[in-house]
């Protein structure tokens, strides 16, 4: 398994992998729901947009020359911090007939080793609260819960 940086030629297989993650995310919270009918109509500008952002990069996830999934991660910093820096996992999805092979996990440890060399603190995922699978998973894989985000509908 490899992570391959996304170009703009990885642009239609990025959005389609990001839609089939955000639409899995909408049970979860009403917060959650798409604006979109399908794939085809999510802009892929804000994918493009991350290949001229320094601080993000989509990673197509590949295995014998296929992808099966993309991961996003996000450099940032917390200056009030002592441990300021971190990588943030933006997204990770794994292609669903290609889940319980193992990569995700390894996804997990490639990101960890990229963060370690660009000497960054620790490393961030969010995953929806009741998605019990996902929780798990990072649990299992050494993360621990840091911050609880709370969101209230203004309508």
């Amino acid at each position: 398994m490899e992570l391959v940086e996304a170009t703009e030629a990885d642009l239609d297989a990025l959005v389609e992998r990001w839609y089939d993650l955000a639409t899995s995310m909408e049970p979860y919270s009403e917060l959650n729901e798409l604006a979109f009918e399908e794939a085809t109509a999510v802009p892929d500008d804000w994918f493009r947009a991350h290949l001229d952002d320094p601080s993000v990069t989509d990673y197509l996830v590949v295995v014998d020359g296929d992808a099966v999934g993309f991961v996003t991660v996000e450099s940032g910093r917390r200056p009030s911090q002592k441990r300021s820096r971190y990588l943030k996992i933006v997204n990770l999805a794994v292609d669903e007939e290609h889940r319980n092979r193992g990569y995700g996990t390894e996804v997990l440890d490639r990101v960890a080793a990229m963060a370690r060399d660009q000497d960054r603190d620790y490393v961030t995922v969010s995953c929806e609260r009741g998605n019990d699978g996902a929780r798990r998973f990072y649990r299992d894989a050494g993360f621990e819960p840091k911050r609880v985000t709370f969101a209230r509908s203004l309508e």
